[in-house]
């Protein structure tokens, strides 16, 4: 180590171990201001922290240590940390499963027993004895290996299932015999964003992957992601030998997914184009089940990007497709391939007042999973369209997307169980069974609680933001709390990639409202809540409206004497980092404390690493001057300023977040860092980050890591706004 290293390492370690005020020997670590200067279109922009994008190199590791140095023993020595700390590990002690999934007989679900790192994968071969088929657990000494998708085969004798270490995106495919829970010699990698297809036969599936990177290259956890494929993998073969299915090299952005309809006889390929909902729809014969056969072209029923298609599933040639073509909210319509002229399809469920999330085929007729004002509504339809009736949830929640089964809605054509989960704010994610012939349903896998649901409460309000929009706000807090203007309050939004955020259940919330908090949701614009007219409200030159609609929650939320500026925080992840930065700036005096989990941060640079180009769509890019003009007058890192009392910040990353690269999260503390303290002396409003190691953007972060995280950040939140 260098002696400019080491002075950096030093500088962030001088700490002070009480929980009095913060010494004034505590000093920030040293974040060396560099040269680089851009000009876009005219306009000189200073990226003084550029040298920290590199996050591999020996100055950017030192930085992180001594960042850590500095942060992980101030959030310590915080009072009630520890007593958080036990209180997270008690509440997460329960046992819970993801959605069950039924093929050939065979149950499949994931159950974690309380505190284990992973889920574990369970089958049940229809004696009611489960047994474990795949302990994730096992996989790493530390517990960051996730178990991150699986999928059986249509005949149940095979398991296709995906892995994923350190929270990466990147994922390993391997395939497990069902009977002896042994895995084969298949292995398939160079994956990310890929779902897994079997053909109905149960000798191979479809899948996606990226290229290796080019001659001399080696693979990384930050390679840029470009020119997609799709192929076919036939079981006991090499990667090497198999079968491309579609590509494009003309169109390096384009995405590939696939499935293949319950009776075997048709590939569905959906082609997408960066984030957004819209893709094209193309339709491929596969022949018969028994044999199938790639041999015939693609009918390519629909050929832009102008809206969205999910094929619900098929009886014969006619597929039933959910869509948002003239339908912002959603519809579902018939297709018949031999006439896949749009002037030529059925409309089977209209549009409607409400927000079609999800959709399936299941017993003799489709399922409709609907937000109304951010809740969770089960409708059931004929395939002719007739209304045959709402299943009936249990309170103001939600139908939840479970992680291992990545599906809200489990069920199949033909078979009358339908399974789905509810949750809220007081309610842990419950899975139910519906009877679909006999029109009754129950709680499938009972959960027990430590804790009783009924002394929470949720209440649904609507406020106006800035311009007169209508937006809802979920407000949860114990039982008898009073309205005195004085609660900790935390307020969480996100508002983008028409992402809806409905209400679930969080220990840490739960955890900060048993101590008197008061937490509250935003559905802002950008989200999904209500449909493409809604997202679209929240994007582009329209991303102000976000922002204007959380700064109006918090002074909602103020006004009604739920709490005060002094005991005000605003958190949010990805996206919601971006929107915790912005409204910092924006709304300073607002805040006693915020928390921009894994931000996007650099609004001018965002596109320029791993998948950050498919934002595009919602943010644009400063590629164009108008694009500029916009992302520069938001981008959190650089409209911190000077001088400017800013709230006590917690800045959450991992170093080697592959979605969001940590960059993003380092430059911003650093500027900010500089900003509050230009002599590094840290004051009464710290700006602190807290960098995970080992870890990635959050998906399959192993329960300690998560426990020790989430103990440091209510610590912080409970130290700044009580």
């Amino acid at each position: 180590m260098n002696n400019w290293m080491r002075a950096l390492v030093a500088l962030g370690c001088g700490l002070m171990m009480n929980t009095g005020a913060v010494a004034q020997t505590q000093k920030y670590p040293v974040a060396p201001r560099g040269t680089v200067v851009d000009d876009y279109f005219g306009t000189k922009v200073a990226d003084p922290y550029r040298w920290l994008e590199d996050v591999d190199s020996p100055q950017t590791r030192a930085w992180v240590a001594a960042e850590n140095a500095l942060s992980l023993p101030y959030l310590a020595a915080l009072p009630e940390r520890e007593a958080l700390r036990q209180r997270l590990g008690a509440l997460w002690n329960y046992e819970r499963y993801d959605l069950p999934r039924r093929k050939a007989g065979k149950l499949f679900y994931g159950r974690n027993d309380g505190l284990q790192n992973q889920s574990v994968l369970y089958v049940d071969g229809g004696d009611g004895k489960p047994r474990v088929l795949l302990d994730p657990n096992t996989l790493s000494a530390d517990g960051t290996v996730a178990l991150t998708q699986y999928e059986p085969s249509p005949d149940g004798a095979y398991l296709a299932y995906a892995t994923a270490a350190a929270g990466s995106d990147w994922n390993e495919f391997r395939v497990r015999r069902v009977a002896d829970g042994v895995d084969t010699d298949d292995r398939l990698t160079r994956i990310k964003f890929s779902g897994i297809a079997w053909t109905r036969d149960g000798k191979g599936f479809f899948y996606s992957r990226y290229p290796l990177p080019p001659a001399g290259g080696t693979p990384g956890t930050f390679d840029e992601l470009a020119h997609q494929k799709l192929y076919y993998h036939r079981l006991g073969t090499a990667q090497a030998e198999d079968l491309l299915v579609a590509e494009n090299p003309a169109e390096p952005q384009w995405g590939w997914g696939a499935e293949v309809s319950d009776d075997g006889r048709y590939l569905v390929v959906y082609v997408s184009r960066g984030s957004g909902n819209e893709n094209a729809l193309w339709v491929k014969d596969l022949g018969t089940a028994e044999a199938p056969s790639l041999a015939a072209p693609f009918v390519k029923l629909v050929d832009d990007f102008e809206a969205e298609y999910t094929v619900l599933g098929n009886r014969g040639s006619t597929l039933y497709v959910r869509t948002s073509r003239d339908a912002a909210r959603g519809r579902i319509v018939a297709i018949e391939l031999g006439k896949p002229a749009a002037a030529e399809w059925k409309s089977v469920v209209p549009e409607s007042a409400d927000t079609l999330q999800s959709a399936l085929m299941a017993g003799d007729g489709l399922v409709a999973l609907y937000m109304h004002d951010a809740t969770s509504r089960l409708l059931r339809y004929g395939l002719d369209g007739k209304a045959q009736g709402e299943i009936a949830l249990p309170g103001l929640g939600s139908v939840p997307d479970l992680p291992l089964g990545g599906i809200q809605l489990s069920g199949q054509a033909g078979d009358p169980l339908l399974f789905y989960a509810y949750t809220s704010f007081n309610q842990p994610a419950t899975n139910y069974v519906y009877d679909l012939a006999g029109r009754s349903g129950k709680v499938f896998q009972p959960i027990r609680l430590n804790f009783d649901p009924a002394d929470y409460v949720t209440e649904q309000v609507f406020y106006k933001s800035r311009d007169g929009t209508r937006i809802p706000l979920f407000i949860s807090y114990k039982k008898g709390l009073k309205r005195n203007g004085r609660n900790p309050t935390l307020l969480f939004g996100y508002g983008g990639f028409e992402i809806s955020k409905t209400p679930e259940f969080s220990v840490p919330n739960l955890v900060f409202m048993e101590r008197g908090g008061v937490y509250a949701l935003a559905n802002l614009r950008g989200g999904g809540e209500y449909g493409k007219a809604w997202h679209e409200a929240g994007t582009l030159d329209r991303k102000q409206n976000v922002f204007d609609d959380f700064a109006a929650a918090a002074q909602y939320l103020i006004e009604q004497q739920w709490t005060a500026p002094a005991h005000l925080a605003i958190g949010g992840r990805s996206n919601g980092g971006l929107l915790v930065g912005a409204t910092v700036n924006q709304h300073p005096e607002l805040f006693a404390a915020a928390f921009p989990a894994v931000g996007v941060m650099d609004m001018l640079r965002y596109h320029r690493f791993t998948i950050g180009w498919a934002w595009a769509g919602d943010y644009g890019t400063a590629e164009t001057e108008a694009g500029f003009r916009t992302l520069y007058a938001y981008s959190p890192y650089h409209n911190i300023r000077s001088g400017v009392r800013y709230p006590a910040v917690l800045v959450t990353t991992a170093d080697h977040d592959d979605r969001v690269v940590p960059g993003h999260s380092f430059k911003y503390t650093a500027a900010l860092q500089a900003a509050v303290a230009p002599d590094g002396v840290l004051g009464a409003r710290p700006a602190l980050i807290r960098i995970d190691v080992n870890a990635g953007h959050g998906a399959g972060k192993p329960i300690g890591k998560l426990i020790e995280e989430e103990a440091d950040k209510l610590a912080f939140l409970l130290r700044f706004t009580r």
